[in-house]
């Protein structure tokens, strides 16, 4: 069984995306059937749907919208890591709206594209600080230099878990390990911060990457943080950059193969099913 902890569905006759005008490869609709027919082929049984970067006034449509989606027969839809904007002062009584919503699993706000400076902010930590005993999560996406400014938001809430998306987000493309690589080894010796095994094909070269490309950057992840605290994810449709939803699940196979059973069921549904208590 695969619980695909990051897919991404895109409608822009019903939700605004403003980061898409400079992404044209991405720049379409991306459905729930389209997904669903080729996960239903590769192994996924059940999804959790991850915000999009919708604009800001479609945050709590974004994840109706989804919720809807997941009553449909047969739909794999089990929850969603909704958007939010902890720098806000109306974060409070968002998060109450939310912790209403079983189907809400836990938050993302995108860091990657946005200063450092937000996530320093007193405002912002201070919201992170109120995930504290809710038992909702929050992903970290960040570019490799910008890791330790995730340490310093898990340091700040140890009782909150932290997922650290797309294994750090290392420059696979330029070869780049350093400091990636120290620096996700400082991050997993926080107990409070899982990794993401996910995204990785979408940041190496797209007509050249092998197995073995990704191999050091998923080994390095997956060793770093032991096979308690990692989950599987797509990041579809942003993996069509890569070679898409089956290459990937046939590359995370690969890259499995001299695993246990025990150890391979951790990272592709166990470890999910626990954190996120799905079905």
């Amino acid at each position: 069984m695969i619980i695909d902890t990051h897919l991404h569905l895109i409608d822009r006759s019903a939700l605004r995306y403003p980061w898409l005008a400079g992404e044209p490869a991405l720049n379409r609709d991306f459905s729930y059937e389209e997904y669903a027919t080729e996960a239903h082929r590769v192994g996924v049984e059940r999804v959790l749907h991850m915000e999009v970067d919708v604009d800001a006034a479609d945050i709590e449509a974004e994840t109706a919208r989804v919720e809807r989606l997941s009553r449909l027969p047969g739909s794999m839809l089990a929850g969603v890591i909704a958007s939010c904007r902890p720098e806000e002062a109306d974060f409070p009584a968002y998060l109450e709206r939310q912790r209403g919503t079983p189907f809400v699993k836990g938050f993302r706000r995108v860091l990657h594209v946005m200063p450092d400076e937000l996530s320093e902010g007193a405002l912002f930590r201070s919201n992170i600080k109120r995930l504290g005993g809710t038992g909702l999560t929050f992903d970290l996406v960040v570019l490799p230099h910008q890791i330790p400014k995730a340490i310093a938001l898990a340091d700040l809430a140890p009782d909150v878990t932290f997922v650290l998306d797309h294994c750090g987000v290392p420059d696979i493309k330029g070869g780049a390990e350093h400091p990636w690589r120290e620096h996700m080894s400082e991050i997993a010796r926080r107990p409070n911060v899982m990794a993401k095994i996910s995204g990785v094909v979408a940041y190496a070269d797209p007509g050249s990457w092998t197995v073995e490309t990704l191999r050091p950057y998923v080994e390095h992840t997956i060793g770093a943080f032991g096979w308690d605290r990692v989950v599987w994810g797509s990041d579809w449709p942003v993996c069509t950059l890569g070679g898409g939803l089956s290459t990937w699940v046939a590359a995370t196979h690969a890259l499995l193969a001299g695993c246990s059973v025990d150890e391979r069921d951790r990272l592709l549904s166990a470890n999910a099913r626990k954190l996120w208590r799905l079905e």
